[in-house]
C-alpha cells in the first residue's frame, strides 16, 4: 500500500507538471494581454480537470446557490492542504489567486504565477499592505479572488481552522462585492500536510456555499462578517465528518 501511494503520488506530480507546460503557450496569452485575463479561469479549469482525471482522483463540485458570471466575488476557502490550490481551478467563475509568494522561486511556474495572480510575503507588514491595494486595484479592473482566509496552511489540527485575517472581508467591503465561503473538505485526508507528501484514496470535494452580500456594510462589520463565513465554512466541515 505504501509503495502504491508513492507512486500515485508521484504519477499525479507529473500529470500536474506536464499539463502546466503544454498549457503555458496559452497562458501567455493572459500575460502579455492583461486585459483577457478571463482566460486564466478558464484554463486553470482546464488544468485542474484534466489533472485529476487523467490522475485518477474523482472530483465532485458542489454550488448551493447559482453563481453569476459577470458578477464578481471573493471566494473565501478553508486551507488545509496543497491539493486546495488545483481544486479552488474547479471554480465556475474565473478567478485569480492571492498567494504566498513563495511558489515565485519555481522556474517557469513562479513566472506565470506572478504575472498572472497576486503574491504576499506574510512575514512582512510591507508586503501585506502592498497585497491589500493590489488586490482592491484587481477588483477595480474587474477581477474576482481566491483568497485564504486563514492566511495560508496554518492549523495543526485539520479539519478546525485557525482565526481568518483581515484582508479578505476588508477588500471585500469596501469594494461592495459579495463573499463566498467555499468548504474543501477531504483535502487534508487525501493529501495531508506532512514531511512526505503521498496521497491518500479519496474523492476531492469543493462547495460553493450561497454569496454573502456586503453591500451597506461598512469597516465596523469586519469582525461579524469573518464569523459569519467561518460559521458557515465550519458547520460543513463537521456535516462532511459525519
Amino acid at each position: 500500500m505504501k509503495a502504491l501511494r508513492i507512486i500515485h503520488t508521484a504519477y499525479g506530480f507529473t500529470v500536474f507538471t506536464i499539463l502546466f507546460l503544454v498549457l503555458f503557450p496559452v497562458l501567455l496569452f493572459p500575460i502579455f494581454f492583461p486585459s483577457q485575463f478571463k482566460w486564466v479561469g478558464i484554463i486553470n479549469r482546464w488544468w485542474a480537470k484534466g489533472t485529476f482525471t487523467l490522475a485518477l482522483i474523482p472530483y465532485q463540485v458542489v454550488c448551493k446557490a447559482n453563481l453569476d458570471s459577470k458578477q464578481q466575488y471573493i471566494f473565501c476557502p478553508n486551507h488545509f492542504s496543497y491539493l486546495d490550490i488545483p481544486t479552488m481551478g474547479l471554480n465556475p467563475i474565473n478567478t485569480v489567486f492571492v498567494g504566498k509568494n513563495d511558489m515565485e522561486k519555481i522556474p517557469l511556474f513562479g513566472y506565470m504565477y506572478k504575472k498572472l495572480h497576486i503574491t504576499v510575503n506574510r512575514a512582512s507588514l510591507k508586503s501585506r499592505v502592498n497585497t491589500l491595494l493590489a488586490s482592491m486595484k484587481a477588483i477595480d479592473e474587474g477581477k474576482s479572488l481566491v483568497i485564504y482566509p486563514e492566511g495560508g496552511m496554518i492549523t495543526k489540527n485539520p479539519p478546525t481552522m485557525v482565526a481568518f485575517k483581515d484582508g479578505a472581508f476588508r477588500a471585500a467591503i469596501e469594494k461592495q462585492i459579495p463573499i463566498v465561503p467555499v468548504t474543501i473538505p477531504n483535502n487534508w485526508i487525501i493529501l495531508p500536510d506532512e514531511s512526505t507528501l503521498r496521497l491518500r484514496g479519496g474523492k476531492i470535494k469543493v462547495i460553493f456555499h450561497p454569496p454573502i452580500e456586503t453591500k451597506g456594510m461598512t469597516l465596523d462589520d469586519i469582525d461579524s462578517l469573518k464569523e459569519t463565513v467561518y460559521a458557515i465554512i465550519d458547520q460543513e466541515l463537521k456535516n462532511n465528518l459525519k
